[in-house]
């Protein structure tokens, strides 16, 4: 096991990070940690990357979506998204189809095969994320939200 570095000395042009008591690292970090113990499974049993599930998460609350507002939904990378994309309608996951009012615009929608792996996947992800809050009491529970909205807004 590595030993973190030693605090640099005054003057010294090198000052790391702290990543153990930096917010972004170690928000970074918990979501990693629980987004994976759910991906572990629905990557095995339905070779779906986690973009992949997010997208299909995103599309299954909000109807007609195109790429770019997933991109938006999800703030994730365009391009992750659009490769995403490009597998779960490969995959007969998700249906693309021009928007009526807007024919520039193409839609997204699950598809019938999309919506079978999401009915399966979503309860997962909603046991994962109650066994997480069973660890905090009711008051936990409500600050942690207040927080999370507090530093979510832009």
């Amino acid at each position: 096991m590595s030993t973190p570095r030693k605090a640099t000395p005054p003057g010294i042009k090198h000052a790391p990070l702290e990543l153990e008591h930096f917010l972004p690292y170690r928000l970074s970090i918990l979501s990693n940690t629980v987004s994976q113990g759910i991906a572990d499974d629905y990557q095995q049993r339905y070779d779906l990357s986690m973009t992949e599930w997010r997208v299909m998460a995103v599309l299954a609350r909000f109807e007609g979506l195109s790429a770019r507002e997933v991109a938006d939904r999800t703030a994730m990378d365009k391009v992750a998204v659009s490769r995403a994309l490009a597998r779960l309608v490969e995959a007969g996951r998700v249906s693309r189809h021009m928007a009526d009012n807007d024919k520039r615009r193409s839609v997204l929608d699950l598809t019938e095969e999309g919506w079978a792996i999401h009915d399966v996947v979503a309860p997962m992800a909603r046991a994962r994320e109650q066994a997480l809050l069973d660890k905090l009491n009711a008051e936990e529970r409500t600050w942690l939200m207040r927080i999370l909205d507090r530093l979510q807004e832009r």
